[in-house]
């Protein structure tokens, strides 16, 4: 049972790293995209897509470097507080202003929480340093 545990637990690190990679990679390809959901409060949309682009592919990676695991766990926390003010901003936009139904934004608000949740259980340090 416990060896089953761990290979789930480490088929969800690999998992969240590779999600994060792809995440962070698409912000290049997508630039656009992300500059639009910007608030306007927030000075420097452009750099500032790069440099969570950048954010969420090194992260990514170190989650699946076992010495870096727990640091990259609380960096994919840290970022995603920082981006959420931008998916409340999609949420709170005229309907229509995106081209996503409404109520996908407003569920995309706690699926950040479940996100958190995810990178603190995955990069939690345990014992075992392969898993």
């Amino acid at each position: 049972m416990l060896d089953a545990m761990r290979r789930a637990r480490l088929v969800l690190v690999i998992l969240l790293g590779v999600l994060f990679v792809a995440a962070g990679v698409n912000h290049f390809v997508n630039e656009a995209f992300y500059v639009s959901i910007m608030p306007p409060w927030i000075p420097w949309h452009r750099e500032l897509v790069w440099l969570s682009g950048v954010a969420e592919i090194v992260l990514g990676v170190l989650v699946l470097v076992p010495r870096a695991r727990s640091l990259a766990g609380w960096g994919l926390v840290a970022l995603l507080v920082a981006v959420f003010p931008a998916n409340l901003h999609m949420a709170l936009a005229d309907e229509g202003t995106y081209d996503a139904p409404a109520w996908a934004l407003w569920v995309r608000l706690p699926i950040q929480g479940v996100l958190i949740a995810w990178a603190i259980w995955a990069t939690r340090p345990n014992r075992d340093s392969n898993a």
